[in-house]
């Protein structure tokens, strides 16, 4: 059923500062149901691949820096509208600017110490889905 799923990843601030645990808890409260789940540590390569799509950008040396500084923990969520309501869910990418009550205005700390990953859209949720999951390890 496309659009029932999304990925996230808890990022590895919010793994190191203990709220995964509490991430995943408001994540499975919010109506999400994790479908597949793994906690790994990305290669400065497999960090560099997974966010290719901000080579180019000014904060990308310092955004695989962040993502490769520990683990993190890898999920397939699915829920109905995942991707839109997810997003909705965990709140603006910038924690000051998200909504009281959502994970990264709790969590986070900076735009990009934001506590959580959410896919963007259909299609790269997906992607991001197959990056980290086999059909195997999926349920």
């Amino acid at each position: 059923m496309s659009g029932s799923i999304t990925f996230t990843m808890v990022k590895p601030g919010s793994v190191a500062d203990g709220h995964a645990a509490h991430i995943l808890a408001k994540i499975v409260e919010g109506g999400f149901n994790i479908k597949a789940m793994k906690m790994c540590r990305l290669s400065k390569e497999q960090a560099e691949a997974f966010y290719a799509i901000h080579r180019d950008r000014p904060f990308f040396a310092s955004l695989v820096s962040s993502m490769t500084s520990g683990p993190v923990i890898a999920a397939i969520l699915e829920a109905e509208n995942a991707v839109e309501n997810y997003r909705k869910y965990i709140g603006a990418t910038n924690p000051s600017e998200a909504v009281d009550g959502t994970i990264r205005k709790i969590y986070g700390k900076s735009i990009e110490a934001n506590a959580v990953h959410g896919s963007d859209s259909d299609a790269n949720a997906e992607i991001e889905s197959d990056f980290f999951f086999s059909k195997f390890e999926r349920f």
